[in-house]
């Protein structure tokens, strides 16, 4: 019974683990600070995210996770 629900309790850890971050879109993230800590990543600067921030307990922050796309120029072609 024991092996049973650690089993259980193990399955139900692992989709978390294995779930790509839904921060990675936006550069800049707003940190909201209280009973629940949360990060809204959704602002293209620092700038756009100042106003949300202002008159809460937040700041706004680089995005750790965000990566730019690719430009035109990084693929490389053949040459044969």
């Amino acid at each position: 019974m024991r092996m049973g629900a650690m089993v259980l309790l193990a399955g139900l850890a692992l989709p978390g683990a294995a779930s790509a971050h839904p921060y990675d879109n936006y550069p800049v993230c707003l940190r909201v600070y209280g009973p629940v800590r949360y990060d809204e990543c959704r602002y293209t600067s620092i700038e756009q995210c100042r106003p949300a921030a202002s008159g809460i307990a937040a700041q706004c922050l680089t995005n750790p996770w965000y990566q730019p796309p690719a430009g035109p120029g990084s693929r490389r072609t053949k040459r044969h």
